[in-house]
């Protein structure tokens, strides 16, 4: 159950009592381990390295293999096109888990945690950081796994929405559309919100929708939504939304899922809400791959150059032209991620 220090007008602990134009009073923490539990990349050959702790290669449990000489091999850790990370947040001796996304196959993260040997079970509330299908299918694999349900999952009230993408020179094609009925007949308490919201005693804050400020962050060109009976541009994703978390003597630890608002407008919104606190570390898809998003790297780079994080882990959506620009850039923050990293920050 997550836990709110104060009364809210929200259920399960979440609260909405801020506006998104001003600073909002966010309690530090102790510390946070972000745990990849899905990504693009799996890798077991990266070493440890400054926060970034690897999941130890045949470590984990075994499965069987008919080709193998004693029967068995690893039973490794699967990546796909998709995100979900493990939030740990530790504040005055008690410690909170919850899930931000969840990968985009039914079971992938779910298979990811056992091989990690994480319990589903540990997990107080979902976070979504907005409706693409390759961060929700996962909610399949762990409805099964938690049955019966009892957690509030959070979203923006856009994340319902039947979209599609137009590319040019292709026809549509439409992306799955999470099931409402599937959620709520699962049991999960459904938390949608516009602007940001609290856990845990104000201890992380979830944006809501995030200020398009840069002028020139597109969020997602091909995207189109049924409105109104027709298919309409939708261009902004107004529901992408990400975490911020302030850590004791060291600054923001801010979290997206794809992006889509701009990487920048996501570090800049966090700092204003969070008082121009500095920018520790940033962590998630930044969604600059392909030939839509390349040609913003260099003008991205210079603007997180001037926010000057700690630690920068582009994962997911990012795109490898961008991931090692900012390699080359930032060589003292980079940190590359892989399925199985715990970054204890």
């Amino acid at each position: 159950m997550c836990i709110d220090d104060g009364p809210g007008p929200l259920a399960a602990g979440v609260r909405h009592d801020v506006e998104p134009a001003f600073e909002v009073n966010l309690e530090p923490v102790d510390s946070v381990v972000v745990t990849t539990l899905m990504d693009n990349l799996t890798d077991n050959l990266m070493a440890d390295l400054g926060p970034a702790r690897r999941a130890a290669p045949g470590s984990g449990p075994r499965c069987p293999s008919a080709v193998m000489a004693d029967g068995q091999v690893p039973d490794a850790l699967i990546a796909e096109h998709g995100f979900s990370v493990l939030v740990t947040v530790s504040k005055g001796g008690d410690e909170h888990r919850f899930l931000f996304d969840a990968g985009t196959s039914p079971d992938g993260v779910t298979e990811n945690m056992r091989r990690l040997d994480i319990d589903p079970s540990s997990i107080e509330v979902i976070v979504c950081s907005h409706g693409h299908f390759d961060h929700t299918t996962g909610l399949d694999g762990l409805i099964r796994a938690l049955r019966p349900v009892n957690m509030p999952v959070l979203i923006h009230p856009h994340f319902w929405r039947r979209r599609r993408l137009q590319l040019p020179g292709r026809e549509p094609r439409e992306l799955p559309t999470t099931s409402r009925r599937a959620l709520t007949d699962a049991g999960f308490d459904i938390i949608e919100e516009r602007q940001p919201s609290f856990l845990f005693g104000r201890s992380v804050l979830i944006t809501g929708e995030v200020a398009r400020t840069t002028g020139y962050e597109p969020g997602f060109p091909p995207q189109q939504a049924w409105l109104g009976g027709r298919w309409q541009p939708d261009p902004l994703v107004l529901d992408d939304q990400a975490l911020i978390i302030s850590v004791r003597d060291r600054g923001l630890v801010v979290i997206t899922g794809c992006g889509h608002a701009g990487v920048v407008n996501i570090a800049r919104y966090a700092k204003r809400l969070a008082g121009g606190q500095p920018l520790y570390a940033l962590l998630g898809g930044f969604h600059l791959g392909g030939p839509a998003f390349e040609p913003l790297i260099p003008r991205v780079l210079d603007d997180l150059a001037a926010l000057n994080p700690g630690v920068l882990v582009p994962a997911h959506c990012t795109g490898w032209r961008a991931q090692h620009a900012m390699s080359a850039r930032f060589p003292a923050a980079f940190l590359p991620n892989a399925v199985g990293t715990s970054f204890h920050l």
